[in-house]
């Protein structure tokens, strides 16, 4: 496993100039599915370069040799078909390139084709298409299923290949749009043709990654270990068919199950960490926080050259029409807001609740420190504290709230619905409850979530518009209907 790899060192040798054209040639050749060359069809594609025109049939064969040494051709003998007496009496042979060098071959005529930038994509469909593959591995662990070794095998395969592009592409992509260069291109004005449709292109990729991801996860956790043993049981029956003159000594099941494991640890995590595949979700959705934060710089910047001799001239003409300074002083309050106001920032957060306002929080102290450079802060030693009364009377606190939220909304429900056009006025965060239930159903493709009340519930939105009359104000919103559905009792 770490040792020296010999065969690339045509790579970095002195003459790679010859060695790479050489070998690209049998890797072209390779492709075309013709194993073994003579020196002499290699020797007339090399002719045809510029570099090689001084180039000797003594210095091929040398280059031959130094290839054979370090394993990146094969060397046979040619007995027969000897059309001269010189040719009989001088070994002829021919080439054959080994594994290792087509694979560094192919190797580098993808990173020719990348360049220096990441490639990579966020394909929708590459998860539609994993989750589809995963279905059928369900379908035939079924008792009744009928599934060949064979098509076991295939569908194992489709799992792999998807898995595998989903983890190179995102990665190549992710590399690319936080790469400088992308960085630089975000900064200039002719980003701003491209942003529209760079944020359309994420944004539609974490909508079906969340519908998608989600029921994978469900999918995963529903199969279990014995189920997918036997699963991979027929996948191993078909691959041990295929005739191998070495034996493997590796354990096939151990190898299967541990990439089941690793697509497991993909999008539902394990136990030193989050899955990648909420990492993902977070790398997209700062990318798009990015992406608004360099559109309002440019913004403002492009604010900030732009004339406004004309809104001056107005706001003067404005302020000359006034018949009394208090007029006048009313204007400027809107036109320029309050002077000599400070505006002070506290690093304290005095609630978890994202739902609570502003001007219903607590406010916040500030203490300012003397700008003096000796100056240190005066701390003694002091006992640990016991919060636990304080605690206990939080989590009372927080439980009654939850009782009395209940309470409130199942005021509201009529034979095991919700419907919006029939609400009176409802309080502010009964509404902020119904729209986040909006939300969360919309990510899921059943519409149906599973509430903070303990009781799951199907949205269906209708295109009619109604009004939802709420004391924090009204809102124009979809015709929603909330079906509150009743739980299954499991013998």
């Amino acid at each position: 496993m770490f040792k020296r790899v010999k065969e690339a060192t045509y790579l970095t040798a002195e003459k790679a100039w010859s060695y790479r054209a050489i070998l690209r040639y049998f890797y072209i050749q390779h492709e075309r599915m013709r194993e073994f060359l003579f020196p002499e069809e290699i020797y007339d594609y090399l002719r045809q370069f510029d570099a090689f025109q001084e180039y000797t049939e003594d210095a091929l064969h040398q280059d031959l040799d130094a290839l054979e040494k370090w394993g990146n051709v094969i060397a046979r003998q040619e007995l027969g078909k000897s059309k001269t007496i010189e040719e009989f009496k001088k070994r002829r042979f021919r080439y054959q390139c080994t594994p290792y060098t087509v694979e560094f071959e192919r190797m580098l005529v993808g990173l020719e084709r990348i360049g220096e930038n990441f490639g990579g994509s966020l394909e929708r469909t590459q998860f539609e298409r994993l989750y589809q593959s995963l279905l059928k591995i369900e379908e035939t662990i079924q008792p009744d299923s009928s599934e060949s070794d064979e098509e076991c095998a295939q569908i194992w395969e489709d799992v792999t290949t998807y898995f595998r592009q989903i983890i190179k592409n995102t990665a190549d992509y992710m590399a690319y749009i936080n790469s400088e260069e992308v960085e630089e291109r975000m900064q200039t004005e002719a980003f701003l043709v491209y942003k529209d449709q760079f944020t359309t292109y994420l944004r539609d990729f974490i909508i079906a990654l969340q519908g998608t991801a989600l029921q994978i996860q469900d999918l995963l956790l529903g199969i279990t270990k014995e189920q997918r043993q036997l699963f991979f049981e027929k996948v191993i029956r078909h691959q041990g068919q295929t005739f191998r003159f070495e034996e493997i000594k590796e354990d096939p099941l151990e190898d299967l199950d541990g990439t089941w494991m690793s697509l497991m640890a993909w999008f539902l995590g394990n136990e030193h960490g989050e899955s990648e595949y909420e990492m993902l979700q977070q790398r997209t959705n700062e990318t798009i926080r990015r992406i608004t934060r360099v559109v309002q710089r440019l913004g403002e910047r492009h604010q900030h050259f732009r004339s406004r001799k004309k809104d001056y001239l107005h706001l003067a003409k404005w302020f000359d029409s006034m018949e009394s300074v208090d007029e006048a002083h009313e204007l400027s309050s809107v036109a320029f807001g309050v002077f000599h106001t400070r505006h002070f920032f506290i690093d304290h957060i005095p609630t978890d609740d994202i739902y609570v306002d502003v001007w219903d929080e607590q406010p916040m102290e500030h203490q300012t420190k003397p700008r003096i450079i000796k100056y240190k802060e005066k701390t003694r030693a002091g006992a640990i504290q016991s919060n636990q009364v304080k605690k206990e009377k939080m989590m009372q606190k927080h439980l009654e709230e939850k009782r009395r939220e209940k309470k409130l909304i199942e005021q509201y429900i009529v034979e095991n619905e919700i419907k919006v056009e029939q609400l009176p006025v409802i309080e502010a965060h009964v509404r902020k409850l119904l729209l986040s239930w909006i939300g969360k159903a919309m990510a899921r493709k059943d519409r149906t979530i599973k509430t903070e009340l303990g009781r799951k519930v199907k949205v269906e939105l209708e295109k009619d518009r109604v009004i939802l009359h709420a004391e924090d104000g009204v809102l124009d919103m979809p015709k929603a209907t909330f079906q509150f559905l009743e739980e299954e009792v499991r013998q």
